[in-house]
């Protein structure tokens, strides 16, 4: 994958894979009221068709590696986009299995980005993984701080928990920034100058990291008070965590790919 658009495919990809993998695995299918499904699915069908269109205009290789990804992008999306259609259809048994599905499918999709790094397969592989761990959580908790707005009766478990993965996952993403080197290499300048200016993106993605690992400590702070404002606080907080984690994110992949130029192998 190549340019801009290849870093976004990376970015959106992260993004809808750990929001999915989140909202599917956890417990949240008995907790909260399926318009949160609805809700969360109608923009996570957005995210994956952006994504999908973002990968077609990035992938320079052509079979096998470039196609696969292709199709398996489309088969993600495409199952994204069935799950909430069901949902909507109010056919919440076959809308549960093609979520459930969805998760691997869009897992795939990063199995197979991992093949466009610079660096191993294996440790550009834990770098997507760690990065759609950290935009999943930040993404589900703030759709999902909104919701208490909505249900007055959720009680805190799902909020605390998702705060307790965000913090696990904002360590494990200090960790992937760190793997990534600090060293000036070609990368892709269009986004931002200042992400090739004396190799500053890794400190950008590093110092974005740290200050969403702060944000999430004061969420988990402000969860421990008993008033119904500490949601609304930790959502406030959610909001800033969304933009670190993204810029972290956008700034560190940045430096995944081979090269401009370089094909997913």
């Amino acid at each position: 994958m190549t340019g801009v658009a290849g870093v976004m495919a990376l970015v959106l990809a992260e993004t809808v894979a750990g929001a999915t993998l989140f909202l599917w695995v956890s417990p949240l299918w008995t907790e909260v009221k399926r318009g949160f499904f609805k809700l969360l699915g109608a923009i996570l069908t957005v995210l994956a068709g952006l994504t999908w269109l973002s990968v077609d205009s990035a992938v320079v290789g052509r079979f096998p590696s470039g196609d696969v990804l292709r199709a398996t992008t489309l088969v993600a999306a495409g199952a994204t986009a069935i799950w909430t259609l069901l949902l909507f259809a109010r056919q919440q048994a076959a809308g549960r299995v093609v979520g459930l599905l969805s998760v691997p499918a869009w897992l795939t999709v990063l199995v197979w980005m991992g093949g466009a790094g610079r660096q191993s397969y294996v440790l550009g592989l834990f770098q997507l993984a760690a990065g759609a761990a950290l935009l999943g959580a930040v993404t589900d908790g703030l759709l999902l701080g909104h919701w208490y707005l909505t249900d007055r009766k959720l009680p805190r478990r799902p909020i605390d928990r998702m705060t307790t993965i965000l913090v696990v996952s904002v360590a494990v993403a200090a960790v992937a920034v760190i793997s990534a080197g600090f060293s000036g290499i070609e990368n892709t300048a269009s986004i931002n100058p200042l992400l090739t200016a004396g190799a500053l993106a890794p400190w950008i993605a590093l110092g974005m990291v740290l200050a969403t690992a702060l944000i999430a400590g004061l969420v988990k702070a402000v969860l421990k008070g008993e008033r119904a404002s500490a949601v609304q606080s930790a959502t406030g907080f959610y909001y800033l965590a969304v933009v670190t984690a993204f810029t972290a994110e956008v700034a560190v992949k940045t430096r995944f790919l081979d090269s401009p130029g370089g094909p997913v192998h």
